[in-house]
């Protein structure tokens, strides 16, 4: 566990001091950045030009989770942000194999997405084309919402389906100091966290904590 990262996620973020909270996360592994359309989720965060000014405000590699539908016509825009990984749903990408490709064709690590209801085994015929899978431990859209249990099931399962391959697993959703160390031992080496980070009283402080429990 003491390998497991830790993306603080921006949606959490108070946006009228952006700089100045993202150097509270400054020693955080990655940043997490949701982008929402209104249509896959119910709900809009924000698009290329407010990920690119947190990317300049900070140093943190950025994970970017596309949370949209039709999401090939951006992959371009987001891929130009250079993140370390850039995910897709499964469930918004009927053409997951070409998908895949074009993000890898940018020298990124590409990742898929899985809503609570989505089977991990449904994965399988495309392992050899993933570098991260993102089970979703609460439904997408919102920041704030109480962790689904069976997502420790999920992790369970995605650990044993990626086997030896060199394949993150992240989880999303109701994470936070309760949490963090069941989820890495079910199998997740990235947390992300949002509003347990960016709420807490200090943020730089919580992360510390985060990896002390995963140290334990």
């Amino acid at each position: 566990m003491n390998n497991t990262r830790i993306s603080p996620s921006l949606l959490a973020a108070d946006f009228t001091r952006l700089g100045q909270q993202l150097q509270l996360v400054a020693d955080a592994d990655l940043l997490h950045v949701d982008i929402m359309d209104g249509h896959f989720v119910p709900n809009i965060s924000f698009g290329p030009a407010v990920a690119a000014a947190a990317k300049a405000a900070c140093d943190l590699p950025l994970d970017i989770h596309l949370m949209i539908d039709n999401p090939d016509t951006f992959i371009d825009s987001f891929a130009a942000l250079e993140p370390e990984y850039l995910t897709i749903h499964y469930e918004a990408s009927p053409h997951l194999h070409r998908s895949l490709a074009a993000i890898r064709e940018h020298g990124l690590k590409a990742g898929v997405s899985l809503n609570p209801h989505t089977p991990v085994g449904w994965l399988e015929p495309i392992l050899d084309s993933l570098d991260l899978i993102l089970i979703m431990s609460v439904n997408p859209g919102f920041g704030g919402q109480t962790f689904i249990p069976h997502s420790y099931e999920k992790l369970r399962q995605a650990r044993q389906l990626v086997g030896e391959r060199p394949i993150a697993i992240e989880v999303d959703g109701g994470v936070s100091l309760d949490n963090a160390a069941a989820l890495a031992h079910a199998g997740a080496s990235i947390l992300v966290a949002g509003s347990a980070i960016f709420q807490a009283s200090d943020p730089q402080q919580y992360i510390a904590q985060m990896r002390k429990t995963l140290s334990a």
